[in-house]
């Protein structure tokens, strides 16, 4: 097998950059265009320690399936290795965590995400062609590479990034009625090419049927591409996985550049810095807008950028639900009507569970020294419906107290307590351990790890920088007096005592 040249002429860079913020960082090699989310990605992929660069990262799963493309045919695993390569420099497509970090051992589930905005060209708009060989060529090497694996995950990344380019506004008929059409030519794709490899796994299944999609105006290259792919499932008799779609992975998510996961749309037109995000940015080009223009149209009235709600969502699940069975925990059908108002707040006698797939984060820090892991899961709206707090040096006591405080916490927002009760409720809360907090932009210090917990809460969920908390030294104390008056005996005998500093 010969060498491929994916990464001759790429400009690379070296940064330090860690998986997570008390990590401690490393070198890490990528190429020179590619944020600092991306290096994190790449740190996060990469073995526990040392230096670490991405194109010798890649090499090793790619070289894994190489070989086995080799056994197949002579030259195969060249060919697959420059896709491979290629894919994965365009931030196109890459697989899962799983296949970066476990080696050659065992996945449960074999992924590859396909990052939707790549694949748009300003001039000429989505490019079906290589966006069809990409499906194809992530379904042969995930298959190569674990061939007794009979469920794929193959995932798109950014939607709304996609939809955006196109000039479509996620919330809108023509934006569904597009994201059919890719859909219909991912499933399309990777049902054909999952019936090439039946070979390869020795397995023989039925496909399942799924309806044709209808030809968009707007779109008449992807409207005949979706055709094309849905024709040529239609007419196979047998392949070689029980499913080709779903999963989820927000580190490879970070490492192509995507700005949302899955189908999910982006609740806003800035990022968390304040800056436009890439899809709003792409938006406005699309429409032929620049950026002065389009805050001139915004200050006089005109409603260029209108947020993302759950019945936009729910509306885009809908449309996808017979294609891609991933959208399908995304419709919510269980909602009460009351539910899906324009003020998106759950009636407070009924709640409103959270879907089988939701979005949320997952945020270190540390307070006083004291390391905190904090959760959350929203509503396709954006809404908090669920939040989990984890510690790691505290007792097993305090641990348990403190994840039945969040339960309760998270069946009180499913029920239709407002975030903002709680804000005013335990924002303030003085017990140890308090004091600066490392690791949250959005939070100097905190009085107590719950006190952090709702105002990285109020930050990030309500647009609220709460002022900074008076700190003031915490009392020793009081020894507590035995709980069973039980006579122990007296060793009156001296003790050298060891002194452990907490804080």
């Amino acid at each position: 097998m010969r060498t491929t040249k994916a990464w001759q002429g790429v400009r690379l860079r070296e940064v330090n950059a860690a998986a997570e913020v008390d990590d401690a960082p490393r070198r890490v090699t990528l190429p020179a265009s590619w944020d600092d989310a991306a290096a994190s990605a790449v740190a996060a992929l990469a073995p526990p320690s040392g230096a670490v660069s991405l194109p010798n990262l890649a090499e090793a799963w790619i070289r894994r399936a190489a070989r086995a493309a080799e056994c197949r045919a002579t030259g195969a695993g060249a060919d697959l290795a420059t896709r491979l390569e290629q894919a994965l420099v365009m931030r196109r497509a890459a697989p899962s965590s799983a296949i970066w970090t476990s080696g050659s051992g065992a996945v449960e589930q074999p992924g590859f995400i396909l990052n939707l905005p790549a694949y748009l060209d300003p001039v000429t708009g989505f490019d079906d062609a290589a966006f069809a060989r990409d499906v194809a060529m992530a379904v042969e090497c995930l298959t190569l590479l674990h061939p007794s694996v009979p469920r794929l995950a193959l995932e798109v990344a950014d939607l709304h990034g996609l939809l955006a380019g196109l000039g479509l506004l996620y919330d809108s008929e023509t934006a569904r009625q597009a994201a059919v059409l890719v859909a219909s030519l991912l499933r399309g794709a990777a049902d054909s090419a999952s019936a090439h490899l039946v070979d390869v796994t020795q397995r023989e299944i039925s496909p399942q049927p799924w309806p044709a999609p209808r030809s968009v105006a707007a779109f008449p290259a992807l409207s005949a591409a979706a055709t094309r792919a849905h024709a040529h499932a239609a007419a196979l008799n047998r392949v070689a996985h029980e499913a080709l779609l779903g999963g989820e992975d927000a580190v490879v998510a970070a490492l192509l550049g995507a700005e949302t996961l899955g189908l999910a749309p982006a609740f806003s037109p800035v990022d968390a810095t304040g800056r436009l995000t890439r899809a709003t940015a792409s938006f406005l080009v699309a429409r032929g807008l620049t950026v002065e223009a389009a805050l001139a149209a915004q200050l006089t009235g005109a409603d260029l950028l209108p947020e993302s709600s759950v019945q936009s969502a729910t509306a885009m699940a809908a449309a996808l639900q017979s294609i891609l069975p991933i959208a399908a925990p995304l419709l919510l059908s269980d909602l009460a009507p009351a539910a899906l108002s324009a003020a998106g707040s759950p009636p407070s006698a009924v709640p409103v569970e959270l879907p089988a797939r939701r979005s949320g984060t997952l945020q270190k820090a540390t307070v006083g020294g004291h390391r905190l892991y904090l959760t959350t899961a929203e509503y396709p709206d954006g809404r908090l419906g669920e939040i989990g707090i984890a510690l790691h040096k505290e007792g097993p006591a305090f641990r348990g107290l403190m994840d039945a405080f969040a339960q309760a916490v998270s069946l009180g927002l499913q029920h239709g307590v407002p975030l903002e009760a709680y804000v005013e409720a335990f924002v303030g809360l003085r017990f140890g351990p308090g004091g600066a907090v490392e690791g949250d932009v959005a939070v100097a210090s905190a009085t107590s790890l719950i006190d952090y917990v709702f105002r990285h809460l109020a930050a990030a969920h309500l647009g609220r920088n709460l002022p900074k908390p008076e700190m003031v030294e915490m009392p020793e104390p009081v020894p507590a007096s035995p709980w069973l008056p039980l006579d122990l005996p007296q060793d009156t005998a001296p003790r050298r005592r060891k002194l452990r500093l907490v804080s």
